[in-house]
């Protein structure tokens, strides 16, 4: 224990006086920190100006990140026939109908990413309880509702980045490795932000984005200026 208590003393030695700064020092920061014996995902926290109880505030999307998140994407699909050849074709780890559902109906959820062909979202709403509580409820908005399994798939393996507004109005993501080039982390950093701007709601009044902040898994966060953030 006092050999981790002293190895995140150091990482927060790095971080003090450090606020607002490009998302390239605030890249070099987090990977600087990062000493943990695992390759660290850097993950972003955007707060926002929204409620998301109110219908016309509510934020989510998808984006895919330039260069992938670095992660592994299990997927499972609920399809039938022709299109659950398609799924397994595409790189699917779980497809299936009724016998999905009751795997998953029996607390075996192995997978990251849920996606349904609209013939079937009957069968999925069934699940609602238990895969809307952990964001895994396909939806059209988010291109997991769809009969272009193969794309939504590979997009989801590929390195695509579902995001939903939580209640107090912040976004949280992973945006790649530590391991990562600086300028590929940029690069998805940016791309996640853009993102997220263009999903602004109608309902959103003042300020939409309030604060970014970048943070390793076991690292401390760093507040990122918001200009550099949105930078083309």
């Amino acid at each position: 224990m006092a050999k981790i208590a002293k190895r995140v003393a150091k990482a927060n030695e790095l971080f003090v006086g450090k606020a607002n700064i490009s998302v390239e020092d605030a890249v070099k920061l987090i990977k600087q920190a990062a000493s943990a014996k695992f390759d660290e995902t850097v993950e972003i926290a955007m707060n926002l100006g929204v409620d998301p109880r109110h219908a016309d505030q509510m934020v989510r999307g998808v984006v895919a990140l330039p260069n992938g998140t670095g992660k592994t994407v299990r997927v499972a699909v609920f399809a039938r026939g022709a299109k659950a050849e398609e799924a397994k074709a595409a790189g699917a780890d779980i497809v299936g109908a009724e016998d999905l559902m009751e795997t998953i109906q029996s607390g075996k959820i192995e997978f990251d990413r849920c996606i349904a062909t609209p013939d079937l979202m009957p069968l999925v709403g069934r699940l609602g309880k238990i895969l809307g509580p952990r964001n895994l409820m396909p939806n059209p908005k988010v291109g997991t509702v769809t009969m272009d399994v193969k794309a939504a798939v590979e997009g989801a393996k590929g390195g695509e980045v579902q995001f939903k507004v939580e209640k107090a109005g912040v976004i949280h993501a992973g945006v790649g490795k530590v391991s990562f080039d600086d300028g590929k982390l940029a690069q998805n950093i940016r791309a996640f932000v853009d993102a997220v701007s263009k999903a602004r709601p109608t309902g959103a009044k003042g300020t939409y984005l309030k604060k970014v902040s970048l943070s390793s898994t076991m690292g401390p966060g760093v507040s990122v200026d918001i200009a550099s953030a949105t930078q083309a």
